[in-house]
């Protein structure tokens, strides 16, 4: 019988995000602040954001379904992976606009939304991406004072991505049809709905 440490290191789901961006001198960035439709979107009309797709981290099944995650037991987070070109938009616009998306004291849940894989994380690509992370928290813990913030920052691990119709749901109009704009500098209100 394999030892905890052994199955540890021969589970994909626990392995570092391999993939590469479709274009050269784009990177990744990856976060986690709740239902991921609404960071989407968010994300989506961030101008020198190339790509942006939904999916599952950090747990420890590989292979996750939107319903198995939702179950609470695989311990995999919500996110948003973010193709983005560096030279228009610097991984720190990206932290600020995350920053701004959520509430980062909030344990396990945004608004309504309940659970580990509504949990506010960074997930970061590489060295320099950790350190603006960590800079990014340092800020927003001075700035938010007696409030802690709970956000996770981690190495990106191997990601999962989510269901078809997840992937740009609010621009895509959702289960109601309202389809939202996800045009670069759109500054109307993100309406989250099933």
């Amino acid at each position: 019988m394999a030892s905890t440490a052994e199955h540890a290191t021969n589970n994909p789901a626990l392995d570092p995000d391999t993939d590469s961006p479709e274009n050269p001198g784009l990177e990744f960035a990856e976060f986690g602040a709740g239902c991921f439709w609404g960071v989407e979107l968010t994300f989506q009309r961030v101008i020198g954001v190339v790509k942006t797709e939904v999916g599952y981290t950090q747990g420890h099944v590989p292979d996750p379904n939107y319903k198995l995650v939702c179950t609470g037991t695989t311990n995999h987070v919500e996110v948003v992976r973010v193709q983005f070109d560096p030279q228009v938009c610097p991984y720190t616009n990206l932290l600020s606009v995350f920053w701004g998306r959520h509430d980062p004291t909030s344990l396990n849940r945004q608004g309504g939304d309940v659970g580990a894989q509504y949990r506010s994380g960074i997930y970061y690509f590489n060295e320099t991406q950790a350190r603006l992370a960590h800079e990014s928290k340092e800020a927003k813990q001075l700035e938010l004072k007696d409030k802690k913030v709970v956000t996770e920052i981690l190495p990106a691990k191997r990601f999962y991505r989510a269901e078809e119709y997840h992937q740009q749901y609010l621009e895509k109009g959702g289960g109601q049809g309202l389809k939202q704009s996800a045009e670069k500098g759109c500054t109307d209100p993100i309406r989250c709905y099933g």
